[in-house]
């Protein structure tokens, strides 16, 4: 199926040097990711970029041992800070930055509202982790109504294995799972 751009927004999911220094691999959906951001340029989509990105002190973050926690003790995404900036192969100066402090795109922010503000209906995602931001966005913006194309080759886990189900057998639940070259074949 073909997106109309005016009514397609493309979320680049936690690609910001602060996460992709994390892991070994991580580094490896950057050539797709950064391919579907210049297609989504060259066609005009809505694009944002999700990621993490907390206020100073890390506010938003309980002393208690949560996955956050790390961050907050090592002053990691601080908005403005290295660790909380997108990859420069995939995030340009003027770009829509969406801001998070839990795991999924749409936690406790303005995304929704934002998406239902410019009357979009399809979501292109990708992005890092597989089985954190992208499961996590996939749940939420299929209960939201949003139609819904992950591109497999531009999301990354670090357990191949969760990667390959997530792909194979729980994303075609809720949408379109396609490679970069065949979402770019379909929508040029």
């Amino acid at each position: 199926m073909k997106l109309e751009p005016s009514k397609t927004a493309i979320l680049t999911l936690d690609l910001q040097k602060g996460i992709l220094e994390m892991g070994s691999g991580y580094e490896s959906v950057i050539p797709n990711a950064s391919r579907i951001v210049d297609f989504a340029r060259e066609k005009d989509y809505l694009l944002i970029h999700v990621g993490l990105g907390f206020s100073d002190g890390h506010p938003e973050v309980t002393d208690r041992d949560t996955p956050f926690l790390k961050a907050k003790q090592n002053n990691l995404f601080v908005k403005g800070s290295a660790s909380a900036q997108f990859h420069g192969a995939i995030a340009k100066p003027g770009d829509l930055i969406i801001y998070k402090q839990r795991i999924g795109a749409f936690s406790e922010n303005h995304l929704n509202l934002t998406l239902r503000a410019r009357a979009i209906e399809n979501l292109v995602l990708f992005g890092i982790s597989t089985s954190g931001i992208v499961l996590a966005t996939v749940t939420r913006a299929f209960d939201l109504d949003f139609r819904l194309t992950v591109i497999s080759d531009a999301c990354f886990d670090a357990d191949a294995e969760t990667h390959r189900v997530l792909m194979e057998k729980i994303f075609p639940k809720r949408g379109t799972v396609l490679t970069t070259d065949a979402f770019v074949s379909k929508q040029a």
